[in-house]
């Protein structure tokens, strides 16, 4: 999930354009680009950063241009039993997960069996269910990957919130999570308008199991994170995520859920309906991995790097643009590629500068929007000035 709805998207979109805020680059970056001094300057400015902004615990991941990579960690895992957060913390990734799902896609297009420009009935017009979904004749493989189908968020319904918190163990087909829009009118003809939607990864997910015949995170396990060696990525698949340190969601939260999301060693609510509008936890270093990785065109075949790039218009701040699981971001820093995440009790932002070859990772384990002060976009951006050494004031 990547933002709270139409009710709720300014909250958000306000969490992550938090004011970049403005500190003179240390002049021994500009010196020295020894890796040691500068890990040493990025975690003493990160333990700064993580007090300023009212976040329990804070988690960075860098990937160099060399390839290269490292973690830092600042604040707290836990604050009731006073556990720090380390670099090996795994953290949700929300939407940032679509990222992944895209690369896949992405390869099974350069093998020939998915077709962008397609109509996704070619692939799943034969169920019935299908057929009730909005805009089901028109929608293309690529309307779904820039989310200009008119398919709308299902996660924000009322009634599946409902339905989550009543029965915190059921483990969700697509199906159903599809069937909170069947016979709904879209907003909009495919093609004519942007609107995230996690729904429309959600049938891209089913898209990418049936051309391949195996469970999505089977295709992610075998062509991304074994061959690529993102040892510290794992499927959210279960109310029991393998290292997930604790996340806060703040007293009032769209879910309903406990301040704290993990009770008793486990998610109060099942995350596994995520699937493939986001389904990642990893730390912060292996996501910064992912992203140089993924950027560098090491995730698939690099000739299609630029279409993943084709960018829309979206509704995500000014200038920005949304291309096949990408948001093109102008930054002071310059242009950026990456993507934001949320999930109930944790933040999460993935940007690579491609002027720079540079990736970072930052993820906060509170998603409370009325006490942060300063997002993970912000404190990325904060990071990439200081790796950069670019001396100009924030903007």
């Amino acid at each position: 999930m990547l933002k709270l709805g139409r009710a709720r998207a300014s909250t958000l979109g306000l969490a992550f354009a938090l004011a970049l805020a403005a500190h003179p680059l240390p002049a021994q970056v500009a010196e020295s680009r020894d890796q040691s001094d500068l890990q040493r300057i990025l975690q003493s400015r990160l333990s700064e950063i993580q007090s300023e902004a009212s976040v329990p615990g804070v988690a960075v991941g860098v990937a160099l241009a060399d390839g290269s990579s490292f973690g830092l960690a600042a604040g707290l895992a836990d604050t009731s039993q006073g556990v720090a957060m380390t670099p090996v913390a795994r953290l949700m990734q929300g939407s940032v997960g679509k990222t992944y799902v895209a690369a896949v896609a992405l390869q099974l297009v350069a093998e020939g069996s998915l077709d962008l420009d397609a109509r996704v009935a070619k692939y799943l017009g034969e169920e019935l269910w299908y057929r009730r979904l909005p805009n089901h004749g028109e929608i293309t493989v690529r309307q779904l990957m820039n989310h200009t189908s008119g398919l709308v968020r299902y996660e924000f319904d009322d009634r599946f919130i409902s339905d989550l918190l009543a029965e915190p163990d059921r483990i969700w087909r697509p199906e159903e999570l599809l069937a909170y829009l069947f016979d709904n009118e879209a907003p909009f003809a495919a093609g004519e308008s942007w609107e995230y939607s996690d729904t429309n990864y959600i049938v891209l997910g089913l898209i990418i199991e049936r051309l391949t015949g195996n469970a999505y995170y089977d295709e992610l396990r075998k062509r991304i994170l074994e061959p690529l060696g993102l040892r510290n990525t794992v499927p959210t698949d279960s109310r029991r995520v393998p290292g997930l340190v604790q996340g806060y969601a703040g007293v009032e939260n769209p879910f309903q859920l406990p301040e704290a999301v993990i009770v008793d060693g486990q998610f109060a609510i099942n995350p596994q309906f995520e699937w493939t509008g986001g389904g990642i936890a990893s730390t912060a270093e292996d996501l910064a991995r992912w992203g140089w990785l993924l950027y560098e065109g090491r995730a698939f075949d690099p000739a299609l790097l630029p279409t993943m790039l084709e960018a829309v218009d979206a509704k995500l701040g000014p200038n920005v643009k949304y291309g096949l699981g990408v948001i093109v971001r102008p930054t002071p820093l310059g242009i950026s590629w990456g993507h934001s995440g949320f999930f109930p009790g944790y933040l999460a932002e993935m940007a690579y500068f491609p002027e720079h070859r540079l990736c970072l990772a930052v993820q906060v384990n509170s998603s409370d929007f009325g006490t942060i002060q300063t997002g993970p976009s912000a404190i990325l951006r904060e990071l990439a000035r200081i790796v950069i050494g670019d001396t100009r004031q924030s903007r």
